[in-house]
């Protein structure tokens, strides 16, 4: 999983250093020349020093400590203290707290009850966003999503202050202050009530514990933290025994039966009136607040690399609405049958959208209900049954995030697997961060997470496979290297994604199966462009010596079958020391 939480977060400089040595490959050698797999500006010497701190400073919480922190996870923390800090106190201004998950002023619920509240009270409906430059960086946030989530806060400020609502972009110059910068902000601005939407990562969550204590200590100050990322509250998908469920199938069939019998579940709410015209000039200060410039680090390479970025993934609701509706009408009706094939584009590209919370997910369901005739999600198009059960895979990951927090603390869900010895092959590592692991169909992938900072589902999972079992890479570096790339991260997708198993994929069957004409591979491949029928999915064993060595692609670094058997081995011989 993603460095994400205090225990981990020591050694992000050191794999973010990594990660970067090969996004600098895209932004100093340009688009073209990454996609053909040319060698990166960055020395051998260079990457070996980033490569070996990496190896030397994986670190997480002990797997007692992990099983500690989930029977006693923070959003019961939170859930608990909040009972205290929902009061009934005088209404004076009331604020709503952004965050990077809920960038939008449509069917947003916490803005929605500080608007109703402001509304109710009097008081005038104050926003603020807190930018917070080491978070990003702790994080691994990408360029590219960082560059997204500030380009969507300047479309969302200018709506918000038609309507005469301030969106104050707050810097937090420590991760540590976050929660006092908060109180500063209420005092400073006589807010009387504090909404914000929440986040079920186990950092964010003990911030808002954190806010939540110190709340709790002012009489004349309330805070509530909303739900409002899925349609079904997280947790709360259970079992016949009572313990949520764990299982995606069971949650599946019980969100269908739920969502079927209360159908306002995906009912949404109103943007908000705004305030008096007055409100601009009582709080002037706010609406002269700027959208800050990007650490140097998050910035993209060149102006070309970032005009490209853009114009794959509009920023704003808007946008992303319309993508939605661009889906229903060119794809959604192909994609049951189309959806893991690469080539054809199958997927709706609102994953950008959904992880920073530029669309809600109860719209897009609204409006995907409408064109499936009212029917429920059990009926109808095959398509759209298809492709909202991975809507709900969305919503069943952050279940699990919530029931097994450890898994956002650099540990995966099935802890023997912290037991694996990992290989230390530099040289892997290099070849599959560039595409050039010499595996067309792996190489096709890294190619276009490296030059659209996005990547087909069906290629996150044959590329994670391939690191974590083949090149026996410790899998945690595969994932903040997808952290540093994509636009869309999302940390319960990608932990989930990246989860450890048994499971190896074979990237030559998979290919011939979701990429039967090699159109997707001769796309981001072009050394591979001229090879001729089913030669393109593994070249070097289908052509010639000569007739490879002329292509100028790299021979396989690993056999598959003999890493794939020394993975089996690896995996059954750790793990058989684990506790139960």
């Amino acid at each position: 999983m993603l460095i994400h939480a205090t225990y981990h977060r020591a050694v992000h400089s050191t794999i973010r250093a990594s990660s970067l040595a090969y996004r600098n490959f895209a932004s100093t050698s340009g688009i073209m020349a990454q996609i053909a797999g040319k060698k990166h500006a960055r020395s051998d010497s260079q990457t070996h020093d980033d490569y070996v701190q990496v190896q030397n400073q994986l670190k997480h919480p002990s797997t007692k400590r992990a099983k500690q922190i989930d029977a006693d996870p923070p959003y019961d923390q939170l859930e608990a203290i909040l009972k205290k800090t929902r009061r009934n106190v005088k209404t004076r201004n009331v604020l709503h707290w952004f965050r990077s998950k809920d960038i939008r002023q449509e069917d947003n619920k916490g803005l929605h009850a500080a608007a109703q509240k402001a509304k109710e009270g009097g008081g005038s409906l104050i926003s603020m966003y807190l930018f917070s430059p080491k978070d990003m960086e702790w994080h691994g946030t990408s360029p590219a999503r960082s560059d997204f989530i500030l380009e969507c806060l300047r479309i969302l400020k200018s709506q918000l202050e038609e309507k005469n609502i301030p969106l104050a972009i707050i810097t937090a110059e420590e991760r540590g202050n976050k929660t006092d910068k908060v109180m500063q902000f209420a005092k400073e601005n006589d807010i009387s009530h504090i909404f914000a939407n929440m986040e079920y990562e186990v950092d964010e969550l003990r911030r808002d514990v954190d806010l939540a204590k110190k709340v709790q200590g002012q009489a004349d100050l309330s805070l509530d933290v909303l739900h409002d990322q899925t349609v079904i509250v997280p947790g709360s998908l259970c079992t016949g025994a009572g313990g949520p469920h764990k299982v995606f199938t069971r949650y599946y069939n019980d969100w269908l039966a739920i969502t079927k019998k209360k159908p306002n579940l995906i009912d949404t709410c109103p943007p908000p009136e705004g305030n008096d015209k007055s409100a601009k000039q009582a709080h002037q200060k706010l609406f002269d607040s700027t959208i800050p410039e990007l650490p140097e680090s998050k910035q993209f390479g060149s102006d070309k690399e970032r005009d490209q970025i853009r114009k794959l993934w509009p920023a704003g609701n808007k946008a992303g609405m319309q993508r939605h509706a661009d889906f229903l009408k060119h794809k959604i009706a192909n994609y049951a049958a189309n959806r893991s094939e690469a080539a054809l584009d199958p997927s709706s590209r609102l994953s950008p959208y959904f992880s920073s919370g530029i669309v809600s997910v109860r719209e897009i369901l609204r409006n995907t209900q409408k064109f499936n005739g009212g029917k429920d999600f059990t009926s109808g198009d095959a398509g759209v049954v298809s492709w909202v059960r991975e809507i709900v895979f969305r919503e069943f990951y952050r279940q699990v995030t919530v029931i097994t927090p450890h898994t956002s603390m650099n540990l995966p869900q099935n802890l023997k697997f912290d037991l694996v010895h990992w290989e230390d092959d530099e040289e892997g590592w290099k070849k599959w961060c560039e595409g050039r692991t010499g595996i067309p169909f792996i190489d096709a992938g890294m190619r276009q997470l490296n030059a659209e900072a996005y990547m087909h589902n069906r290629l996150r999972m044959n590329t994670a496979s391939y690191l974590r079992a083949n090149y026996l890479i410790d899998y945690r570096i595969g994932e903040r290297y997808f952290a540093e790339h994509l636009i869309d991260w999302d940390l319960s997708n990608n932990t989930q994604g990246w989860e450890p198993s048994y499971t190896i994929f074979n990237p030559v069957i998979q290919a011939e199966k979701h990429d039967p004409n090699g159109d997707f591979i001769r796309k981001w491949v072009p050394e591979l462009a001229g090879v001729k029928g089913k030669a393109v999915f593994m070249p070097s064993e289908r052509l010639g010596k000569r007739e490879f060595e002329k292509l100028g692609y790299p021979w396989p670094h690993v056999d598959f079958k003999e890493s794939s058997a020394r993975a089996k081995a690896r995996y059954k011989q750790d793990l058989a020391s684990a506790e139960p």
